[in-house]
This record gives C-alpha cells, structure tokens and sequence, in this order.
C-alpha cells in the first residue's frame, strides 16, 4: 500500500503516517490500534523498541519478532548476523533456506492452525556455527481476539562454534 492508501485507511493524514513511518512522530494509541488493523499486526510493535526491557536484552541472548499469518516477519529484536530491517516481509526460508528456518516455519505455521502457543528447540545455522534455541511461539491476536500472526520469543540455548569441534580444542 502507499502511504496515501494506509492514512486513508487508518483515517489520518498522509504527511502525519510518513512522520511515524519515518520515526519523526510518535504514533496515539488510538492512532497505533487503527494502523495494526490497517497493516494486519499487533499494535505492540510500535512501542517495543523503547521499553525499558529492550535495552536489558539487547545484549542478552534473546530474540524476540512478530510475523504475519503468511509467516513474514513484521517486527524483529535483537538478531544475529542480519541487520532486522532485512527480515521485514520476508519468510525465515527466504532469508536462508536450511533445515533449522524450516523448523521454525513448521512451528509458526502448527501453532496458526492449532491457534494455540507451542515451544520445541531449534538449531539454527550461523555464520558464528549452529546456535540451539528455545523457540516459544504463541498466536498474535489483535483487539477481536482474531489471529493475525506468531510471536516468538527465541533463548540461546547452546552456542557451537566451528573450533568447538576441533579435537584439539
């Protein structure tokens, strides 16, 4: 959609979304609720980068994002190797087809159809060696209780890196 489009549809001007879009202007809560609906994801994902508790786990190993029902990322925190503007609408298979971001789009897609939360542990390849998480995955729900995507809140769990595999280390 065009700015004009989503302003029209949230009923705001196109200039004020541009400046929310563009970081300038912070959004009302009404404001916020009525460009979740428009866009199809949860309201939340306009205040998490300044809540206090994203600055404690910006160093922890903890990755936390939305996606939508189709499995595209709408909001991502805290990832390894990728700079999380490159997930935005894009699939975990599509930012790297391997085994592990299958598993994960096995997971959100189970948890859309069982609309209920699900955790299983994950190993995922990196550029660092294959990171195991924790994976909890829940149903995101707008202010109707209707499913619109998958939370995940994703814990290292175990960190193998290539010379960890080397005999002699």
């Amino acid at each position: 959609m065009t700015q004009q489009e989503v302003a029209e549809k949230a009923f705001i001007e196109r200039s004020y979304y541009a400046q929310i879009e563009n970081g300038i202007r912070k959004p009302s809560p009404e404001v916020t609720i009525k460009l979740g609906e428009v866009l199809n994801f949860h309201a939340s994902s306009f205040n998490l980068e300044e809540n206090p508790f994203s600055i404690a786990l910006q160093n922890a190993p903890v990755i936390l994002a939305h996606c939508d029902t189709q499995l595209r990322y709408t909001w991502i925190f805290n990832t390894p190797d990728l700079i999380p503007e490159d997930h935005i609408g894009k699939t975990d298979v599509e930012l790297d087809d391997n085994e592990g971001n299958r598993a994960l789009m096995r997971l959100k897609q189970k948890v859309l159809e069982e609309r209920t939360p699900i955790s299983r542990v994950i190993s995922i390849p990196l550029s660092s060696g294959d990171i195991a998480y924790n994976v909890y995955a829940h149903p995101l729900l707008n202010e109707e209780s209707t499913i619109i995507g998958v939370a995940t809140a994703s814990t290292v769990i175990h960190n193998v890196r290539p010379n960890d595999l080397r005999e002699d280390h």
